[in-house]
C-alpha cells in the first residue's frame, strides 16, 4: 500500500497529476473546474490558516454542506493539519446540528450558506467549545472560506510537521451514523482504514486521468467519501451534484464513466424504461428481445470466448432499438457503477447488465469505512455482495449475524466505551446484518433489528417482502409488520403518479388525490397486486391486511435515511393509531 495516510495520498495526487483536473462542478451553463495543483495549493493554505487559528492535531471541525469542491477542499485541510473532520447531512435538523457539533465538542464548523448559518446560529448557545463558523459561499455576517484563504500563511512549514508526526491509525474522521433506529452515534474511522479500501479497489480496476465520476451521494455518507478518495487517489475527475434532485440531468452533462449509488437510482432508471413500453406488447417483445441479445452477449465477453459475427449484428440492432437509450440515461458507458447502502433488486441488476450497464453491488456500514464485500467484474454473479475484500476476514455466529475483522474497522464510537464493546469484540465487528457465507461468496438477508417474529414463533426477514413488492413501481416505500403479532400487515407509502394512473384505469373520478386512498377500488387493486406478488411465498409469510397511507416517507419528515433507508421504528410509531387497527380483531394491539 502505497500511501497508507491520507495526506500522503493526496499529496502523491497532487505531484504526480498536477495539471489534470480534480474537482468540478456546474456553475449555469458552464463547468467551474479546479486542477490537482491548484487544489493541492488551496488544500496547504487552508491547513496552515486552520493550525494558525490553534486547532491542534485531534480537534474536530465540522462540515454542514451539501456535495462541492469546498467540502473535499476543507476535508483535506482538515487531513493535512492533523483534525479530525465531523459531517453533517445537508438536510441535519436543529436538533440534530446541536447533538453532533456538542457531543464531538467541534471548536469550529464550516457550512454551506446562510441556510446553514442560521441552523447553527439557533444553537450556538448550547456550543461553548464552537469557536467560529466560515461559509463555503460568500454568506453575509459570516466568515468566507475565500477570506480565509486569503489570510493563511505564506510559510506552510508547520502543515509539513503535522503530516509528518501523524499515523495512518489516527483517527481521521467522526462520521454520525444517520441511523434507522435511536440517536446518532459518532463512529471513529481511521486513514488506514480509507487508503486499505482504496488498495483493495485498485486491485480490481485501472482507473486514472480521464476516468469521471459523479458525485452526488451525500459525502457525509461514508460510501461517497471512500469512493472520492479512491477517485481523487486515481487522477481521476469527480464532479460534484449539489442538488441529488438534479442528478438526471447532471448525468446526461458530465458523463461519468464511474460512479456509486444507492440502489433507488438504478431502481427509477429501470421503472422508467418498462413504463415506456407498458401500453403496447410489440414495444415489450422488442425490449425483452434486445434484453436478451445484451446478456447474451455480455455473459460471451465474459467468458473465454468471443462474440461472434450474428451476434455482434444482433447486439447493434438491439442497441440501436431499445439497449443505447438506456445507456444514454445513465450518462453514457460505465467503467465501475457500483451500488451499496441497501439492497439491490436482481430483476434491476439483471435489466441494466443486458443493457450493457453492469452494477457492482457491495456491502458495508459505517463502521468499517463502510467496505466489507465487493464483487470482482469479471467473475461477479446476480443475488449476492460479492466476496470479502482484500485484507479483510468474515465469519457467521451462531444467530446468523455476519462478524468481519480488517484493518478498516472503525476504532469505537465517540465517547461511548459500553457501546463500542458490544459491537467490537476480540477485533470482530458484531455488523448487525444477517446473511450467509460459503466461504467465498456472501449473502445478505437482513438486519438482526428488522427480522420480525410473530407470536407463532415465526421468523420472518421483512427486507425480502419488501423486495418483491418494490417490483411494482406502485410499491414507493413499504413496512412490513408482524413482530410479537399473529400475522404479517404492510404499511404502503404509494407512488402518487402511478396511484392516479390505476384511478383513470377504474374510470374514478377525484378532486383530490387523498380521495383515491380510501377508494374502495383503488384499495382492492392494491390488495390485488400486493397478493399476486406474494403468491409464491409460504403460509407464515402472506400480509393479512394493510393500509395506504397518505403521508409519503421522506427525509423531512423524518421516516428516511439520507441514504433512503426507511426508519421502521419512526414509521411504526408515527402511525401506531393504523397499525392498532389492522390487529384489533386479533386483540392482539401494537406494544
Amino acid at each position: 500500500m502505497n500511501s497508507p495516510h491520507l495526506a500522503e495520498m493526496f499529496a502523491r495526487s497532487v505531484a504526480e497529476f498536477g495539471d489534470e483536473p480534480a474537482l468540478r462542478v456546474r456553475s449555469g451553463d458552464d463547468w467551474v473546474v479546479t486542477s490537482y495543483a491548484e487544489a493541492g495549493q488551496q488544500v496547504r493554505a487552508l491547513a496552515a490558516r486552520l493550525i494558525e487559528r490553534g486547532l491542534a492535531p485531534g480537534d474536530r471541525v465540522a462540515l454542514f454542506s451539501a456535495n462541492s469542491p469546498q467540502w473535499s477542499l476543507v476535508d483535506f485541510a482538515c487531513v493535512y493539519a492533523g483534525l479530525i473532520s465531523v459531517p453533517l447531512y445537508a438536510t441535519s435538523t436543529p436538533d440534530q446540528v446541536r447533538h453532533i457539533l456538542g457531543d464531538c465538542g467541534a471548536k469550529l464548523i464550516f457550512v454551506a450558506g446562510a441556510h446553514e448559518a442560521e441552523i447553527v446560529a439557533s444553537v450556538r448557545a448550547d456550543l461553548p467549545d464552537l469557536d467560529a463558523v466560515i461559509a463555503l459561499a460568500p454568506t453575509a455576517g459570516v466568515i468566507g472560506l475565500d477570506e480565509e484563504l486569503a489570510a493563511a500563511p505564506t510559510d506552510t512549514s508547520e502543515v509539513d510537521a503535522r503530516i509528518a508526526a501523524a499515523s495512518a491509525d489516527d483517527v481521521a474522521t467522526i462520521i454520525y451514523t444517520s441511523g434507522t433506529t435511536g440517536e446518532p452515534k459518532g463512529v471513529m474511522l481511521t486513514h488506514r482504514g480509507f487508503t486499505h479500501q482504496v488498495w483493495a479497489l485498485n486491485r480490481f480496476f485501472d482507473l486514472g486521468p480521464g476516468d469521471v465520476s459523479l458525485c452526488f451521494l451525500p459525502l457525509s455518507h461514508a460510501l461517497e467519501r471512500a469512493w472520492t478518495y479512491m477517485v481523487l487517489s486515481n487522477g481521476c475527475l469527480n464532479t460534484y451534484v449539489s442538488d441529488p434532485r438534479t442528478v438526471a440531468e447532471q448525468m446526461m452533462l458530465a458523463k461519468p464513466n464511474l460512479m456509486v449509488s444507492v440502489p433507488r437510482l438504478y431502481e427509477k432508471v429501470f421503472t422508467a424504461a418498462r413504463e415506456k413500453v407498458a401500453g403496447s406488447p410489440l414495444k415489450q417483445r422488442i425490449m425483452a428481445w434486445s434484453l436478451k441479445v445484451g446478456t447474451q452477449y455480455h455473459d460471451t465477453l465474459r467468458s473465454p470466448k468471443r462474440p461472434n459475427a450474428l451476434l455482434t449484428i444482433r447486439l447493434k440492432i438491439a442497441d440501436k432499438l431499445v439497449l443505447s437509450s438506456v445507456r444514454d440515461a445513465m450518462g453514457g458507458p460505465k467503467k465501475v457503477m457500483a451500488c451499496g447502502g441497501a439492497p439491490m433488486r436482481r430483476d434491476v441488476e439483471e435489466f441494466l447488465y443486458g443493457c450493457g450497464l453492469m452494477v457492482l453491488p457491495g456491502y458495508g456500514l459505517t463502521e468499517a469505512s463502510p467496505l466489507v464485500t465487493f464483487p470482482a467484474p469479471l467473475t461477479y454473479k446476480f443475488g449476492n455482495v460479492g466476496k470479502v475484500i482484500p485484507g479483510g476476514e468474515l465469519r457467521i455466529a451462531e444467530d446468523g449475524e455476519l462478524l468481519y475483522r480488517g484493518p478498516n474497522v472503525m476504532t469505537g464510537y465517540w465517547g461511548r466505551p459500553e457501546e463500542t464493546a458490544a459491537v467490537l469484540q476480540d477485533g470482530w465487528l458484531h455488523t448487525g446484518d444477517v446473511g450467509a457465507y460459503d466461504g467465498d461468496y456472501v449473502l445478505i438477508t437482513d438486519r438482526i433489528k428488522d427480522l420480525i417474529v410473530t407470536s407463532n414463533g415465526k421468523n420472518v426477514a421483512p427486507a425480502p417482502i419488501e423486495g418483491l413488492l418494490a417490483s411494482d413501481p406502485l410499491f414507493e416505500y413499504t413496512l412490513l409488520l408482524g413482530d410479537n403479532r399473529p400475522y404479517l400487515t404492510l404499511l404502503v407509502a404509494p407512488s402518487l403518479p402511478h396511484l392516479e394512473e390505476i384511478g383513470k384505469q377504474l374510470q374514478l373520478t377525484w378532486a383530490k388525490r387523498e380521495e383515491l386512498l380510501s377508494h374502495p377500488e383503488v384499495v382492492a387493486e392494491i390488495g390485488r397486486r400486493m397478493a399476486a406478488l406474494t403468491a409464491k411465498l409460504p403460509k407464515h409469510e402472506q400480509i393479512r391486511d394493510l393500509r395506504i397511507l397518505l403521508e409519503g416517507f421522506t427525509q423531512e419528515n423524518g421516516m428516511l435515511t439520507p441514504t433512503l433507508k426507511v426508519k421502521r421504528k419512526e414509521v411504526e410509531k408515527r402511525f401506531a393509531a393504523i397499525v392498532d387497527e389492522m390487529y384489533a380483531r386479533a386483540g392482539r394491539p401494537r406494544n
